[in-house]
This record gives C-alpha cells, structure tokens and sequence, in this order.
C-alpha cells in the first residue's frame, strides 16, 4: 500500500464539475493498494499517517499531529501510484490490486480513519477526478507499506 500525503492549506475534488470532497487544513491523501495489502497492512499505514507530526508548533517545528491542528483528510484513490516504467516508456499497472480488492481496501482506509475520529472527505474510487490543493510547504511524504 502506497499513500502520498500532502501537507494542504486547502484541497478539492471534484468528478464531472461536481465537487465531492473538500477540505480546510490537513492531508491530501493519494491511496494505492496493491493485491498483496491486507487490512493488517491498512491499519499499520493509518496509524503512521495519524501520528505523522508534520504541522508546525508555536516554536516553527514540525511537532504536531492531525489532530492536534485540527485538520482533516481529503481522500483519493490512486492505482498509478503502483505504475512501473521500467521497460519502455508505457507505464504498466500490474502491480496494483485488482478494482474489485482495492475498491474495498480504499473503503476499508476511509473507515478507519473515521473510526479514529479524524475528519475524512473522499474522492470516487474509479472515477475521471480532478484534484486541486494548496501545498503547505510544500510538505509531501510518502509512505510505502514495504517500508515500514
């Protein structure tokens, strides 16, 4: 599992002009999974990415969790994230989860950080988005599974 984390200002996204998530300050989260993650796997990813301290303290350190700024979440799946270009110059997407497990991965994220009380909006798994933020930084992290 593959979450890139954008530390926003703002973000948004919207399917056919319609606007289905919008957040204040938080995390922009970009959501892969692949076949092999399990909800073990999940657990372990939302746990880091809550307790990731990447917000400022009164001292300009990066000190503070989510929660402690109040922040929320802005959810979107993202099967490119498991894109490999190593042969040639057309990425290939075999190693992403297959839409059925990653639809129910992606839902199964969605719920735990809830469960967890943070502020979640989301995006359409599947579906043509477009996504606008304001990067706070720019603060970007990624969290791979296989390296945690």
């Amino acid at each position: 599992m593959r979450f890139v984390i954008q530390r926003v200002l703002e973000s948004e996204v919207k399917v056919e002009e319609k606007s289905l998530g919008k957040i204040g300050k938080g995390f922009l989260v970009l959501i892969g999974v692949a076949d092999s993650d399990t909800k073990e796997i999940a657990d372990k990813m939302v746990r880091k990415m809550l307790g990731l301290r990447i917000f400022e303290d009164g001292q300009g350190k990066t000190n503070l969790s989510l929660a402690q700024v109040n922040g929320e979440l802005l959810l979107v799946s993202q099967f490119t994230l498991y894109a490999n270009c190593k042969k040639g110059n057309r990425p290939s997407f075999i190693e992403a989860g297959a839409p059925d497990m990653a639809s129910d991965m992606y839902e199964y994220v969605i719920r735990k950080c809830k469960e967890q009380g943070a502020v979640v909006e989301r995006g359409e798994f599947g579906a043509d988005m477009k996504v606008s933020l304001v990067n706070d930084g720019p603060f970007t992290i990624v969290l791979d599974s296989d390296a945690l």
